[in-house]
């Protein structure tokens, strides 16, 4: 019922600069949380930064000053502005969103497919 479309990754030199975006469609009657999730290869998957409906936010220790999450609340849309970037930043980028899709039932997560960030020189 609801799609998510993320966009934004690519390849970056350390110290650059990247911003994703994330764009959710379909049966949304509203909207709670969104975060961003990060996996490298051979780890599991770990919040990177989250807002909440109120605009609260949260990040993870590693990217605390550098990242900034922000949402866009007209177009359903999460973003993640990416500063000063590492090479430990290296990983598969989603977007994660709770939405509550009929009311009276549950919210429920919906995962982006997600977008590769790759910080190399």
């Amino acid at each position: 019922q609801v799609q998510l479309v993320e966009s934004g990754g690519g390849l970056v030199q350390p110290g650059g600069s990247l911003r994703l975006s994330c764009a959710a469609s379909g049966t949304i009657f509203s909207i709670y949380d969104m975060a961003w999730y990060r996996q490298a290869p051979g780890k599991q998957r770990d919040m990177v930064a989250a807002i909440t409906d109120v605009g609260t936010t949260n990040y993870a220790d590693s990217v605390k000053g550098r990242f900034t999450i922000s949402r866009d609340y007209a177009k359903n849309t999460v973003y993640l502005q990416m500063n000063s970037l590492k090479p430990e930043d290296t990983a598969d980028y989603y977007c994660k969103t709770l939405v509550l899709t009929t009311i009276g039932r549950k919210p429920t997560d919906y995962w982006g497919q997600g977008t590769q960030v790759t910080v190399s020189s």
